[in-house]
């Protein structure tokens, strides 16, 4: 990108130099403020959630498409300017920016409603600049209207942290009043956990955090362990939020039979060896999660707003995004991380 021409410009941050946290692979940028295409809104960001997957664009764990894209995709702003094509927005409309940025349409996968399948499917902040930056453009076809008087802040984290634990807890296939296992309990985590108590479940977690064991029992977990002990009764249903593949074995091994365990993340460390009659005799099952399709985005949204999800956040401002990322990895974050700008 050009470096600042003018009064036209925005600031944000871009992964530069894919590292370690502590090497500092974001950079503060401006860059000339985006002309919305026929099919976009531009957005000025209200606040951006922070996510995992960010944390793994920046530390190399997600290649990134671009050079020094601006990493972001959980993002509530104000639509300043429409495309021509675009009917569903107007200016001044409160919007929803999520991971899902864009799909074909027409191969298989999109036909058969499972477009987040699609290979051709591309994502905010990963294919395109996201929204640790002032302004963002988003395809409107893949943007969601959200509420007009609700805090910014507790917005964002629904826009993919609450967005892919609903699709993981659809995958885990958590029977009506089962018994769920949660492991690692972070933003998407703690979301997760509400929609399956609103529908009649038992729900356990377990972490290595101890403030987000308290969290869990605050929100009405059943239980909250650390995150290698053994559950106080077997699992009809298990999601691995934690990027943590040694956590797999473990998990199985809690299910019950015909169980089902269903890996949240789009990064995982390497599974151990797994042994056919220990972890998956019984008919057990492991999953994984990939993405989610608009109509999940639809539905979870419309949850929240039923069962009153309650969000937990730590605020940044935007100037330290590089802090938010740092806690992130070192697990010091309360609930989600959001940025807001200004």
């Amino acid at each position: 990108m050009a470096p600042d021409s003018g009064p036209e410009t925005l600031s944000g941050w871009a992964v530069r130099h894919p590292g370690p946290v502590a090497s500092g692979p974001l950079a503060s940028v401006r860059r000339p403020a985006p002309e919305p295409g026929p099919d976009d809104v531009l957005l000025k960001v209200e606040a951006c959630g922070v996510c995992r997957t960010d944390l793994h664009l920046a530390e190399g764990d997600l290649p990134p498409h671009h050079p020094s894209t601006v990493p972001g995709h959980e993002i509530v702003g104000r639509v300043t300017a429409a495309g021509a094509a675009v009917t569903r927005f107007r200016a001044g409309d409160r919007v929803g920016g999520a991971w899902l940025r864009g799909t074909c349409g027409i191969c298989r996968y999109c036909r058969a409603g499972h477009e987040n399948l699609c290979p051709a499917s591309v994502y905010t902040g990963w294919d395109a600049d996201g929204g640790f930056a002032e302004a963002v453009l988003v395809p409107a076809d893949y943007a969601y209207p959200l509420p007009e008087t609700e805090d910014a802040t507790l917005l964002a984290p629904l826009l993919c942290a609450g967005i892919i634990g609903y699709r993981a807890l659809r995958r885990s296939a958590l029977p009506a009043g089962g018994r769920l296992g949660i492991y690692g309990f972070g933003a998407s985590a703690h979301l997760a956990a509400q929609v399956a108590l609103a529908e009649g479940a038992t729900v356990h977690v377990l972490t290595r955090s101890a403030q987000a064991r308290e969290l869990a029992l605050e929100l009405g977990a059943s239980s909250a362990g650390a995150a290698y002990d053994r559950p106080p009764e077997p699992l009809d249903s298990a999601i691995l939020f934690a990027p943590v593949g040694d956590l797999v074995p473990v998990v199985l091994e809690a299910l019950d039979r015909s169980g089902t365990l269903a890996v949240a993340g789009i990064h995982l460390s390497d599974i151990p060896p797994l042994t056919y009659q220990r972890h998956l005799f019984y008919e057990r099952n492991l999953c994984s999660v990939t993405s989610n399709t608009r109509e999940d985005g639809r539905e979870f949204l419309a949850t929240a707003a039923r069962i009153g999800i309650q969000v937990t956040v730590s605020r940044y401002p935007l100037s330290r995004a590089p802090e938010a990322l740092a806690d992130l990895a070192a697990d010091r974050v309360h609930g989600a991380a959001v940025l807001t700008p200004g």
